[in-house]
């Protein structure tokens, strides 16, 4: 089949899907993405459908790219992974360049992750957050949890 024929093929059903019964949209949507209907709004339905069928064309027609983006995706995802830190739960890796930012006493502090894992702060570079919002506040407190990167502990409960 050329990629003429075919993509007139994707083309064709798409623009058939405002004309298939409904029955017959959550029977595709079911052969297509596998799980059941998320919802009954059929412009939604319409959609997503019309999208994951041109997804599914161009795996066919163009499978490198998409294996190329895919290993790219991966390798992303891998160096912005959450390092286990032992009975600390999960650190946040931030990606270089991140800005973080929050308000402390009368001012804004602002924290920008570099690329070789340590911030800067001020001018300054430190290894941790847990310098900075020491000398933010003062007094020994938590990096992450100051930055707002850990969820907070939920308290007055019985363990």
């Amino acid at each position: 089949m050329s990629t003429s024929t075919a993509t007139s093929g994707v083309i064709g059903r798409i623009a058939r899907l405002p004309d298939i019964p409904f029955e017959e949209i959550k029977s595709l949507w079911q052969q297509i993405f596998g799980t059941p209907m998320p919802t009954h709004n059929r412009q939604y339905l319409e959609r997503r459908i019309a999208y994951r069928l041109q997804e599914l064309e161009f795996a066919q027609q163009q499978p490198t790219v998409l294996e190329r983006n895919k290993a790219r995706i991966d390798a992303l995802l891998e160096r912005t992974k959450p390092k286990a830190k032992a009975g600390r739960g999960e650190l946040v890796k931030l990606a270089p360049g991140t800005v973080l930012t929050r308000e402390f006493g009368d001012a804004v502090h602002r924290v920008v992750a570099m690329p070789d894992g340590q911030f800067e702060y001020q001018g300054r570079s430190y290894r941790s957050l847990t310098a900075i919002s020491n000398e933010i506040t003062g007094t020994r407190w938590s990096g992450p949890a100051f930055f707002g990167l850990r969820e907070k502990s939920i308290t007055g409960g019985a363990k």
